[in-house]
């Protein structure tokens, strides 16, 4: 099997949470590639929910918006704050 599909096939299993709130423009541009590459995720309103802002300042030590959260199958956990590295992110990985 190839490195690019061993990537793919584990970023299948990735569980995948956007950190955000619903007028951030940097988020919209996040929800746009998200929705046109076919990507599910769990979105997570830090204003909605104050437990979702709590896990974001526990693990960033900030608030700043839009934040994806990748729940690795192996337990790995990440965090990828700014919206451009989250749509290379995005891109490289699912497009």
């Amino acid at each position: 099997m190839t490195s690019s599909m061993q990537d793919k096939n584990k970023s299948d299993s990735d569980s995948l949470s956007l950190y955000y709130f619903k007028t951030c423009p940097y988020c919209f541009r996040v929800s746009r590639v998200l929705k046109k590459l076919g990507v599910e995720v769990e979105k997570r309103d830090i204003h909605a929910d104050p437990r979702h802002q709590a896990d974001l300042m526990a693990a960033l030590g900030r608030k700043t918006v839009p934040v994806l959260r990748i729940n690795s199958s192996d337990g790995d956990e990440r965090w990828l704050p700014e919206s451009r590295d989250i749509i290379s992110y995005l891109k490289s990985t699912y497009g």
